[in-house]
């Protein structure tokens, strides 16, 4: 498909009601057609199988979708991760909302194949001046690598991400939320830790995902309503 077939058959798969809906949870994103993700990645498996890397070289880039379409089709690419970095990199500054990056990073199942190839790329981009590329990292952490092996490391670089980016905040709290829900034991000493780095707005954020969480029991949901009651005051944990 060149890019004009896909830009006309993205145009006709635009649905007017899911383009308000989409964009009302994007403030600021004005290029949505309105194509459901379902359909995008049909046609981000089409793209791949024809073109692969061909399309990525020379795709446009003027809606929402076609974005994401790009994010797709790297996420289908076979080739070792050497050989995709470079497409990773070229796309991380094309991220301009919290849907593009986490698509994006739900279809990097090459994490699941070379895991420390791009587990030294992630701790790279967590180090980013980009909120977005930051958001990236902390949405791919928590997708691959909550697991007891990373858990440590995992919990230490979210320990270090200052920033007042809202969407990189509310994915470092969504984060420990789920670094809670799979490792209850260490990730409750970690919040309990009065040196934990943790700023205010996302240490009560976490809480308040883990409390909503249906994998949390009655009891832990209650300790952790105190905590962030404390917190709030100011008191010792």
């Amino acid at each position: 498909m060149t890019n004009e077939e896909i830009r006309k058959t993205l145009r006709e798969l635009a649905e007017p009601e899911f383009q308000r809906f989409t964009s009302s949870l994007m403030p600021g994103v004005d290029h949505v057609l309105g194509v459901r993700l379902p359909k995008l990645r049909k046609i981000a498996g089409k793209v791949c199988r024809c073109r692969g890397t061909g399309y990525l070289l020379n795709a446009w880039d003027g809606t929402y979708e076609e974005i994401m379409l790009q994010g797709m089709v790297i996420g289908c690419l076979k080739e070792p991760f050497e050989t995709v970095l470079p497409f990773i990199r070229a796309f991380l500054p094309k991220i301009d909302n919290w849907s593009v990056c986490d698509s994006f990073c739900c279809s990097l199942k090459i994490a699941r194949r070379e895991p420390e190839a791009v587990w030294e790329f992630v701790t790279e981009c967590l180090r980013s001046e980009r909120p977005y590329t930051v958001r990236f990292a902390v949405v791919m952490l928590l997708n691959y690598y909550v697991d007891e092996a990373h858990l440590p490391q995992v919990l230490c670089a979210l320990d270090g991400i200052k920033s007042d980016f809202y969407y990189v905040r509310m994915a470092v709290a969504w984060a420990v939320s789920v670094c809670f829900v799979k490792f209850p034991g260490p990730v409750m000493e970690y919040l309990r830790r009065g040196d934990n780095g943790l700023d205010d707005v996302t240490y009560q954020k976490a809480l308040q995902k883990i409390m909503e969480s249906c994998s949390v029991d009655a009891g832990t949901k209650q300790e952790i309503r105190a905590m962030k009651i404390m917190r709030k005051k100011g008191e010792a944990l």
